[in-house]
């Protein structure tokens, strides 16, 4: 049921979701839920839908969906305002995953310079200390009705109700979209099959656990690991740089990009960084290429290219893991096609906001959706058209003062959960709201354990690069954890490790110096 209440209430409500076009409803869907023509189908088996009661009958109700740098930000946020005793808001998060995810110190998971709990810690843990409210639930259907009275014949009570994946249904008065978004594979044949992402904790794992495999399965033999990756901009090079210095000599790592450059939207500073780190480490970039298609190697394919590497097949080789083919066309007038071998192929090109499209409305209050799938906004965060939803980060299309859509980068959901926090405030208490502004502080991107380039935007031409660029990526990462707590704990955590590595480097230089005598 999409609603609660007797078998009389649902025959009601099917009809308006099978007659939604004609009244002007919308409906959004994150998660498992059957659409058909933009309908809504009730699974057999699912679970019974019940209202959630709030704490409080009198207090706004705030429900966030999502909880990335843009939805769990937004919650902190209006924790931390001053607000009259009868204005604090409830404010209720919804997110499928028990863990936030701080997905720009994703890659240090591969080199073990970090721990997952200090990446990845709990909700319930972060939000422990606050008023916030945490569900583990995923986003089925949502409901607004803070267009009524626009266009309609009703003023709604409340700004609507949002439909979740195990039944519950909330209603709610002040609604944040921030969903995020998902990698893309469904654009080359085969690479939703056989290539891996790397955009979630558990695609972080996925890999590593991969590459623990065919290291295990390697040791000792002769031939390398081959990586593929697809994509140049700045989570390729970050994951080509890693997973080389992970391998070293183990392994060979192949970057492919249709552009003639790699990260062409980065700094100067940063992508010559990132070329003399990607050189240094033998990675070999395939510019000017796209992937026409993934596939298994056959059996011949695989035996050629065992011969030519000088192994000889046996019963050891039977086992390893299936060889994987990448076919490329060229991008670039006089470049020949090429395919290539892989035993991991790792995706980061393109992503889709969580938010479908959806169907054509005639009602002009519809959510308004870009070409990408994310809401127009207007200036304030406010969804076109919708009082009463606010939209940021992936969720979010808005422009800067230049017409150019802002990147769904961390940086601008940080600052997006700022002012939409803000612009709650303001909006409960009958204030005026701000115009969102999007200050680019400058760029960062990880090459290894300790390496990485930084390019501020307040010294211009200045890029900090090696072991001085990862000390001040990782302290400015530091500063922007969730919490003071979490904080606290991870730079602890960090500044012992640093400690044990310092000791173990001189006792390594002692111990070669000795020797050498």
């Amino acid at each position: 049921m999409l609603f609660p209440g007797s078998s009389r209430k649902l025959a009601i409500n099917m009809s308006i979701l099978m007659n939604s076009q004609s009244k002007g409803f919308s409906f959004v869907a994150s998660g498992a839920t059957q659409w058909n023509g933009g309908v809504a189908e009730l699974v057999e088996g699912e679970a019974a839908s019940r209202p959630y009661t709030w704490p409080d009958k009198k207090k706004p109700r705030v429900c966030i969906l999502g909880g990335g740098f843009g939805g769990l930000y937004t919650a902190l946020r209006l924790e931390s305002l001053v607000w009259p005793e009868d204005k604090k808001p409830q404010v209720l998060l919804v997110d499928q995953s028990e863990r936030f995810v701080f997905k720009p110190m994703l890659y240090e998971l591969l080199t073990g310079e970090v721990d997952a709990w200090e990446i990845a810690p709990r909700f319930s843990d972060l939000l422990a200390n606050t008023g916030v409210q945490f569900f583990q639930d995923r986003v089925k259907v949502l409901h607004p009705s803070d267009h009524l009275g626009m266009n309609g014949p009703t003023v709604s009570s409340c700004g609507g109700t949002v439909h979740l994946e195990s039944g519950l249904v909330i209603e709610y008065d002040w609604l944040v979209l921030a969903l995020g978004a998902e990698a893309k594979l469904d654009v080359v044949p085969g690479a939703a099959e056989f290539a891996l992402p790397f955009s979630t904790l558990e695609d972080a794992c996925r890999v590593d656990n991969r590459l623990r495999t065919l290291e295990r399965k390697r040791f000792g033999r002769d031939f390398p690991i081959r990586v593929a990756v697809v994509g140049c901009g700045y989570s390729g090079v970050e994951l080509a740089a890693t997973v080389s210095e992970r391998l070293q000599d183990k392994g060979i790592v192949q970057a492919i990009n249709v552009e003639t450059t790699i990260c062409p939207t980065a700094p100067p500073g940063n992508r010559e960084a990132a070329l003399k780190v990607l050189s240094s480490r033998n990675v070999e970039l395939l510019l000017g290429y796209f992937v026409r298609c993934i596939r298994k190697a056959s059996i011949s394919e695989a035996s050629e290219k065992q011969t030519e590497s000088g192994t000889v097949l046996d019963a050891a080789a039977e086992h390893e893991p299936e060889k994987l083919i990448l076919e490329l066309q060229p991008a670039e007038r006089g470049l020949q096609s090429q395919i290539l071998e892989a035993d991991l192929i790792l995706w980061t090109v393109g992503s889709k906001p969580q938010l479908p499209q959806l169907e054509p409305c005639e009602w002009p209050h519809e959510l308004p959706l870009n070409a990408r799938g994310q809401a127009e906004t207007d200036e304030t965060l406010r969804v076109k058209g919708h009082p009463r939803i606010f939209a940021v980060g992936d969720s979010s299309s808005l422009r800067d003062s230049k017409g150019k859509l802002l990147p769904a980068t961390a940086q601008v959901a940080f600052q997006q959960a700022d002012f939409a926090g803000w612009n709650l405030w303001a909006a409960i208490n009958d204030r005026p709201l701000l115009p969102f502004r999007f200050q680019n502080l400058g760029e960062m991107m990880t090459l290894g354990r300790n390496d990485a380039a930084i390019s501020p935007s307040f010294i211009e031409g200045l890029t900090l690069e090696g072991p001085i660029g990862h000390a001040a990526r990782k302290l400015a990462y530091l500063i922007r954890l969730p919490t003071d707590e979490h904080r606290l704990k991870v730079g602890i955590s960090w500044l012992t490790k640093s400690a044990i590595d310092s000791v173990a480097a001189v006792q390594s230089s002692v111990i070669k110096v000795l020797s050498g005598s």
